[in-house]
């Protein structure tokens, strides 16, 4: 398919926002992209509980859900679907504010894993990619059936808001029977220009942290599925763009890592999105730098784009000291609850 284009309305002009929103600035103590991003990681919200499920995937493989809604969420409450980042989980921290803010609102809410990520290895030599918009496709119609006639509302962070964005677009007017709203949360967007950056400077330092949990699992997938992948070349990778080029690309059906991040990228579809979405990303992320960013004209009327000169990487943190994520989590659950219609608080 070829991504569609579309004028742009001046309803969506970068920094709009619903006149309830506070804008956001980063505190005192936390200056530049880099602390925004790491410090986060320190101040985790309490673990939500959570009730773990597992769902066969329709090529025969697994994946497992944790649901982190309150027992007496009413049947009629909208559903809260998270897509999670690049080696997240429902123990991100983003994912325990956020999920303990939806119960907190009453409503339902799930973070399902991409493969390989709930803690047990999948089945497939497969595992899961930035633009793997047909995954998202097939648990947002599994989990409608969960939602019945409610709101569904999804959020992508990182990795996921990059899928969850080109779903959108790809699907414009069949999203629009599946979700009400959504929202994107530091999605990269253009996965050449992030991937090169995180190949630089102190983002190395960001890119051995996955490495660390990325080679592993492809290694074990090279000795559940001999002949399958090089493991040399996946023990020898360096950098994300090397192991995508010896694992993530041949594992999912790209010629190499240049095919893999110019075809998964969301940003040629951002034009398609016909949902309501929030596009959040700060101006110092160091994953994102700023010519990933969309101009205005790339955007739908359906997009909301917000750009605030701090956060980091999926920081946003507020005060009081050491910080919380609360403002992001509200933030969301604002502009979702705005296009889904107000739900009360069960009590």
């Amino acid at each position: 398919m070829t991504p569609p284009a579309f004028e742009h309305s001046p309803e969506s002009k970068a920094g709009t926002a619903p006149a309830a929103s506070a804008p956001y600035h980063s505190p005192w103590w936390l200056p530049g992209g880099h602390l925004q991003t790491i410090w986060p990681l320190a101040c985790k919200a309490p673990l939500p509980r959570y009730r773990r499920e597992r769902i066969s995937t329709p090529d025969g493989d697994f994946i497992e859900l944790d649901w982190a809604a309150r027992p007496t969420a009413a049947a009629s409450a909208p559903l809260l679907v998270l897509f999670h980042g690049l080696e997240g989980s429902s123990h991100s921290h983003y994912a325990r504010t956020l999920m303990g803010a939806a119960a907190q609102a009453g409503w339902r809410a799930v973070v399902p894993h991409f493969r390989g990520c709930g803690g047990a290895p999948n089945r497939l030599a497969r595992a899961y990619h930035s633009g793997d918009s047909a995954e998202i496709d097939w648990i947002l119609r599994h989990l409608k059936r969960a939602a019945g006639s409610a709101p569904m509302l999804a959020v992508g962070v990182s990795l996921g808001g990059n899928a969850l964005l080109k779903w959108l677009g790809e699907r414009e007017h069949e999203s629009c029977e599946l979700v009400a709203a959504c929202a994107a949360i530091c999605a990269p967007l253009d996965l050449s220009i992030s991937g090169k950056a995180l190949g630089r400077g102190f983002n190395r330092v960001y890119a051995r942290h996955f490495l660390a949990t990325l080679r592993r699992k492809a290694l074990a997938k090279c000795a559940a599925h001999p002949g399958a992948f090089d493991a040399a070349r996946i023990a020898g990778a360096r950098s994300l763009e090397a192991f995508d080029d010896a694992y993530t690309a041949p594992a999912h059906g790209f010629a190499g890592v240049g095919d893999y991040w110019r075809r998964a990228s969301a940003r040629p579809w951002l034009g398609g999105i016909r949902v309501p979405t929030l596009l959040l990303n700060a101006a110092n992320d160091p994953f994102v730098p700023a010519p990933a960013l969309p101009r205005p004209a790339e955007l739908s009327a359906a997009i909301c784009q917000e750009l605030p000169a701090g956060g980091g990487h999926v920081g946003f943190l507020a005060p009081p000291w050491p910080g919380t994520q609360d403002w992001l989590a509200h933030r969301i659950i604002t502009w979702l609850t705005r296009h889904a219609g107000p739900h009360p608080a069960q009590s």
